[in-house]
């Protein structure tokens, strides 16, 4: 079973871009495939993703996802994206620099921009901040705004709101050109509106967004969402948990706290500004307290924690 996750860095995050929806998809299979083959990404390397890879994860049939991705292979070489580096320039790049439709097996083989490789391949960087979240949240949206309106929001995961984003940046994060929905009843009818009602049917939050103006005008947004509830395993059951706590060393804290990092249920835990390395220290830190070790149980478990 592969671990459905999109990592990116908040930097790539936030991109100002134009996507189909297909093009969206298969650049998050790539950075799913390329984490969980262990491969990575690589500017000279290509990466294969089949049609019957795209159909298994959009639920399309193989005829469906193979016409999709013939449509995607000239149209994503030709994208571009813009973002800010950290002096504060902006910079373009294109999202891949070479593409190859394998007609006989039904397959693509990309190969990203040195940008997008950072972009995703920096995240255990201590200095970079990422975004992720599970590929199958995102699978059954049904626009591609509904799909980077999602991207934008989880970023900031643990506050559960985002800062206000002025009108014509967010318009550009969207993905939608300068000529489309120019009238804000149209943006909000058509782009807004369903983005948030798909998102709130299909996806594991619950959001709502708040316009902000300058005297009549509508200058920019600015959201909310909550986690829809889930139901967490009890561990009632555990006689012994107090010896496993005690048992547990550092070393074990440490090594255990890793692997938590990465493990997509541990989202909720995380915080929007920092790193996977700054993420595991935290964790090891909450594995001190029996509270949170007790809480955290259920997850150890996955990681390979023996509680016998």
């Amino acid at each position: 079973m592969k671990k459905d996750l999109v990592v990116k860095t908040n930097r790539l995050n936030q991109a100002f871009q134009v996507l189909s929806l297909a093009e969206f998809h298969i650049v998050q299979l790539a950075i799913v495939d390329a984490r969980d083959t262990g491969t990575g990404l690589s500017t000279d390397l290509p990466l294969k993703i089949s049609a019957l890879r795209y159909a298994e994860a959009f639920e399309t049939t193989r005829q469906n996802a193979y016409m999709r991705m013939k449509e995607a292979e000239e149209t994503l070489f030709n994208r571009r994206f813009s973002f800010f580096d950290e002096d504060g320039q902006l910079v373009k790049s294109r999202w891949i620099s070479q593409v190859k439709y394998l007609d006989n097996e039904g397959a693509l083989e990309i190969v990203f921009t040195p940008a997008v490789v950072q972009g995703i391949s920096r995240i255990d960087g201590v200095k970079e901040f990422f975004t992720q979240y599970l590929l199958s949240q995102t699978a059954q949206l049904k626009s591609i705004y509904s799909s980077r309106l999602y991207e934008l929001l989880i970023q900031w995961r643990n506050t559960g709101k985002t800062p206000i984003f002025s009108l014509e940046e967010f318009r550009a994060r969207l993905g939608i050109e300068k000529d489309q929905y120019k009238l804000m009843s149209d943006f909000k009818k058509r782009v807004l509106d369903l983005a948030i009602k798909d998102i709130n049917e299909k996806t594991d939050i619950k959001a709502t967004y708040e316009q902000h103006k300058q005297g009549r005008m509508i200058t920019g947004f600015s959201f909310s969402f909550k986690h829809k509830k889930k139901e967490i395993s009890s561990i009632k059951n555990e006689s012994n948990i107090s010896d496993l706590f005690l048992k547990l060393t550092d070393a074990q804290r440490h090594l255990f706290a890793n692997k938590l990092s990465e493990l997509p249920e541990m989202n909720k835990y995380s915080q929007g500004t920092e790193s996977y390395p700054q993420f595991a220290v935290r964790i090891a830190e909450m594995l001190q307290h029996q509270e949170k070790f007790m809480e955290l149980l259920p997850y150890l478990k996955k990681v390979g924690f023996n509680s016998k």
